[in-house]
């Protein structure tokens, strides 16, 4: 038996693995859905949020091992493939109401550009050189790690940048956007199938936190919520490393090179 289908085989009689991915969902399925309200908004605590910090515990404690952080690596991946089967099969039905929506869905794919004007002059301010570049140009999800690696190289400060907001997006991310997204399309005039489509990044973990937090606020409209957030991220998968090859990273460099031109040594 070849090492790769040894792999595969441990990791799915890596019963420690499943017993602790079990009890979580059992704990967090039992605890519910919290909601806190905020003036005329609220923030919904999901099931998911509560599942994210127990996981990061459990890494910390002598539960996980490293044999079972490696296992759950491509598990991962198989449970975000559960999603976005289910994301199209439910897009189907609510594909005319997307079309509608066509030029909409498009154009929020420069709503990512705001991390570059946003984002890039604090990180200068707090004294952050190249490595500013590589976390300011993108969210920095897979497709923008692979760009920047491309380009400057994995040891390169650019490269150090990307790997930092990769990192901290895949920790926190979801939880920030599940968070924020139910409070704003709660204490905001704004439709929640805006907040729906904005909550397509291009990363499925940050999608389902988000858009999660939209249909508990408004179950109503949960089908047409999980189609624009699926279509949405769809399209920033697509279209945002373009974007970003074309407009973001050559954007962020001459910008950068405009607010540093009298500190550069």
């Amino acid at each position: 038996m070849k090492q790769s289908e040894k792999s595969t085989v441990g990791m799915w009689k890596d019963w420690r693995l499943h017993a602790l991915v079990f009890i979580t969902v059992i704990v967090t399925e039992a605890i519910g859905t919290f909601s806190i309200p905020i003036g005329p908004g609220v923030i919904l605590l999901l099931p998911m949020l509560y599942a994210l910090i127990i996981g990061i515990i459990l890494f910390f404690t002598p539960a996980v091992k490293e044999k079972q952080s490696k296992n759950a690596e491509p598990i991962i991946v198989l449970g975000v493939a559960l999603l976005l089967a289910k994301i199209g099969v439910i897009i189907g039905p609510s594909l005319p109401e997307v079309v509608a929506a066509g030029p909409a869905l498009i154009l929020q794919e420069l709503g990512n550009l705001g991390t570059i004007l946003f984002a890039l002059p604090v990180a200068i301010w707090l004294g952050m050189k190249r490595e500013a570049v590589g976390m300011t140009h993108s969210i920095g999800r897979e497709p923008n790690v692979g760009l920047i690696m491309d380009k400057f190289g994995i040891n390169s400060p650019e490269g150090r940048g990307v790997m930092a907001m990769y990192i901290f997006g895949t920790v926190f991310g979801a939880v920030f956007l599940g968070l924020i997204s139910g409070l704003l399309a709660t204490i905001t005039p704004m439709h929640p199938l805006s907040f729906a489509m904005a909550s397509g990044v291009g990363s499925g973990s940050m999608m389902a936190a988000a858009s999660g937090s939209l249909v508990a606020a408004f179950p109503d409209l949960e089908n047409q919520i999980v189609a624009f957030a699926g279509a949405s991220n769809l399209l920033s998968l697509s279209t945002g490393l373009w974007v970003s090859i074309f407009i973001g990273l050559p954007l962020t460099e001459k910008i950068y090179t405009f607010m540093t031109r009298n500190k550069e040594a």
